[in-house]
């Protein structure tokens, strides 16, 4: 339900029926299917791409240019075509939006990261890429993680994790954007 984007506020079950209450989030919902080829996963949604419902949305993020520079989105800004057509999904990390990935915490990242987990091993996604090092390394607690391949997995699925698209990050440029988005789809 959270990957939907809804809080789950009460469940109840009894025999074989479960009762949900659900409070609708001004959130991002997922663009998955099972056996996409990545997994993209941001740190969390931006009040705009909620609002739109475009991970990546915002006109300064570069995610969506260093996609079609990579070859692989064909169309600007449409997860769906994306998905179904190069069989890319994207989620986050944090299904809280916020304008920052800086007003979030460190439980948030680590809550994320076990439904990241189940999600994977439930979907079976090639690979899974992560945008955002910082947002990583508060998940895993693994402070001396770098960019690219990482030893630990989810759901059983290779993870490779990349610099954060955002405009704000003023440390990288849509050419490593596109360098590091062929290496998460060349990992198996």
């Amino acid at each position: 339900m959270t990957g939907a984007g809804f809080a789950v506020l009460d469940e109840r079950s009894n025999d074989d029926r479960v009762t949900l209450t659900l409070r609708r989030e001004h959130t991002l919902a997922d663009t998955v299917s099972p056996g996409m080829r990545l997994l993209l996963v941001g740190l969390n949604p931006s009040p705009y791409a909620a609002e739109v419902g475009v991970g990546f949305a915002r006109p300064g993020n570069r995610a969506w240019p260093a996609l079609a520079a990579a070859g692989l989105a064909e169309v600007d800004r449409d997860p769906l075509h994306l998905l179904h057509h190069a069989g890319i999904g994207m989620t986050d990390l944090v299904k809280r939006t916020t304008a920052t990935a800086g007003e979030l915490r460190a439980e948030e990242f680590r809550d994320g990261l076990e439904r990241l987990d189940v999600l994977c091993d439930w979907l079976q996604p090639t690979a899974v890429c992560v945008l955002g090092i910082t947002g990583w390394r508060a998940a895993t607690g693994a402070r001396s993680a770098r960019l690219g391949p990482q030893a630990a997995t989810l759901g059983g699925r290779p993870v490779y994790v990349m610099p954060n698209p955002s405009g704000l990050n003023a440390h990288t440029d849509v050419d490593d954007l596109v360098r590091h988005l062929r290496a998460a789809t060349e990992l198996r």
